[in-house]
């Protein structure tokens, strides 16, 4: 039911019935006539932009403000504001300047960047004063990202009569307080901010507003050479040090070493399989910097024979391209940053999480790309490296945080967080961080390792391009929320049922012989040997096993040891053998 204070009628200028959670936020918001700030937390996908336009709408026809005011993370998303509040008949400028001072009389408001406030917030503030002033803050975490975006929003915005603040990512937990968001002490004594209406994954999900995703998850072997010329080793998804996780992790997005193209080749099948049902779905692969982005469109080019849409941020065309990609039917777009929030782009339906980036705020951005439903059975897959920080924020999507002050430190995941932020800015910073870090990529072999629905994890290691990998990159693609769950533990029995026949039969008479181990298995007990080679000849002769493994490519021939077949191995093997021997 509505509230007294809301008329019993179809809000003024809306299109179309609004969802039970639109109807409610809007029901609870107008119950508190004099609160003029609201906080709303709903998650990507879920519609954020038609219930604060509606809310603006329904201000607007009660009289209460003359102007409305949007204030947004990135230039392309002003361009899509101001187009979805074309549609319910508001008026906004997108081409704001700061040397304008005031909208042109036959807009109803403006839109704006929180970087474009931050520069000169006196003309925002005189704009807000000049009008009774409705703002909306996008994704107002922002408001924390740096002093002088939170200084200048509170500077700007204060005189406005009522201000909407919005956010579909969990917040940082900072010292940093975000203008315009109520904070009270917890049970621990710190500051938590309160949210005035909080809509989940989880109650989108069982309400049909976004789509299940399902983690496709690769782990691999991967081997690179530190600075000071030690050769190291380690498997994605085994309990590693921070250092060597995240020198694993960017040997893995290496374009150069196995573990990417073979990522990527999977993708691409599942993404096949989806358009069997939904011909327009694409794809999308989140680089961390430009120069990966590029190599990783090449990939997807030599794969599908058709060029990727490759998007940097610094780039002026970004936008468009953006929005060339999101109305045709192309299979895949490469990006930097630019659609990591807030970027609306429905017909997504897989992704490539191939950027170093860790947070939960950057990974549920990320995400939120592909969960925004279009009809019922789409189902979103995104492809994961077994990265520990990666694995629990993937089986926590429902879980919610709030904004927290004092506590006196950042959250530590060990990773690299601020290498992508610099490669993103394209500022020096980036070169002394990636020298902190330097090492040279050698090689990287990638491995299926499960799929993960709901918090649990389905499947065994399979190697790509097996029908063991098909049974999970193959699922239909359309498939019901409740049945998800239900044919993917039909995959793992049926895998399983399929090992143990398989083990059975090589414990049997005479099928042994026939029957190899897995191509995967044999690899690995190869450079395994090799390596233990390497360091005994080392001890022996004084060398580096860098210089050694050097010696045997440049001897024996072939690529370097991850990436080296069977019979190179083995003939590396027999040449050091007859070394360490002699």
């Amino acid at each position: 039911m509505l509230s007294p204070s809301y008329p019993q009628r179809a809000p003024w200028g809306t299109a179309g019935k609004l969802r039970a959670w639109q109807q409610e936020a809007l029901d609870i918001y107008f119950a508190q006539p004099d609160r003029r700030d609201f906080l709303v937390a709903a998650t990507p996908g879920a519609g954020k932009t038609t219930f604060a336009l509606t809310l603006a709408n329904e201000l607007r026809h009660r009289g209460e403000v003359d102007r409305i005011i949007v204030v947004c993370p990135t230039e392309h998303l002003k361009t899509q504001w101001a187009d979805a509040a074309a549609r319910v008949s508001i008026r906004l400028d997108p081409e704001f300047k700061n040397s304008h001072w005031q909208p042109a009389r036959h807009y109803h408001g403006v839109v704006v960047t929180y970087a474009q406030v931050a520069m000169k917030p006196e003309v925002h503030r005189e704009l807000t004063k000049s009008a009774r002033t409705l703002v909306i803050l996008d994704e107002v975490h922002h408001g924390g990202d740096a002093l002088s975006w939170g200084d200048g929003i509170r500077e700007a915005y204060t005189p406005a009569v009522r201000r909407l603040s919005l956010s579909g990512t969990p917040f940082r937990s900072d010292e940093a307080p975000i203008p315009f968001v109520e904070y009270a002490p917890d049970a621990q004594g710190l500051r938590t901010s309160i949210t005035d209406y909080s809509y989940g994954y989880g109650r989108a999900l069982a309400d049909g507003v976004v789509r299940p995703v399902l983690f496709h998850v690769y782990s691999g072997h991967m081997t690179w050479r530190t600075k000071a010329g030690d050769e190291l080793e380690a498997h994605l998804g085994q309990d590693n040090t921070k250092d060597i996780t995240s020198q694993a992790w960017r040997t893995a997005l290496d374009p150069n070493g196995d573990w990417m193209p073979a990522v990527l080749r999977s993708a691409d099948k599942r993404l096949t399989e989806i358009r069997h049902h939904v011909p327009d779905a694409g794809g999308l692969v989140i680089a961390t910097d430009q120069t990966n982005a590029r190599a990783y469109a090449k990939i997807l080019h030599e794969i599908t024979g058709q060029r990727p849409t490759v998007v940097l941020s610094d780039e002026a065309e970004a936008s468009s391209r953006i929005e060339q990609f999101s109305a045709n039917t192309t299979r895949w777009m490469v990006a930097v940053r630019m659609v990591s929030e807030g970027v609306d782009v429905p017909r997504l339906a897989v992704g490539v999480y191939a950027t170093s980036s860790s947070t939960p705020l950057f990974f549920a951005q990320a995400i939120g790309r592909f969960v925004r439903a279009r009809r019922r059975g789409e189902a979103a897959s995104v492809f994961l490296p077994n990265i520990p920080v990666l694995m629990a924020l993937a089986t926590e999507m429902e879980r919610q945080r709030d904004h927290v002050l004092d506590r006196g430190e950042k959250d530590e995941d060990g990773l690299d967080d601020a290498l992508l932020e610099a490669a993103e800015r394209g500022d020096k910073a980036s070169d002394a961080l990636t020298q902190e870090f330097e090492f040279q990529s050698l090689g990287s072999v990638a491995h299926f390792d499960s799929v993960v629905f709901e918090g649990q994890q389905f499947g065994q290691l399979a190697e790509p391009g097996t029908d063991e990998e098909l049974e999970f990159i193959g699922l239909p693609g359309l498939l019901e929320p409740e049945h998800v769950h239900e044919l993917l533990m039909q995959r793992q029995s049926r895998q399983s049922k399929h090992r143990e026949a398989r083990e059975a039969r090589t414990q049997s008479t005479g099928e042994e012989t026939t029957l190899p181990a897995p191509l995967h298995r044999t690899l690995k007990e190869q450079r395994q040997l090799l390596n233990s080679l390497v360091g005994v000849y080392a001890r022996q002769s004084g060398e580096p096993h860098g210089a050694i493994h050097a010696w045997l490519r440049k001897t024996c021939g072939g690529p370097a040891v991850a990436q080296a077949t069977v019979a190179q191995l083995q003939k590396r093997i027999d040449t050091l053998r007859r070394r360490v021997h002699s």
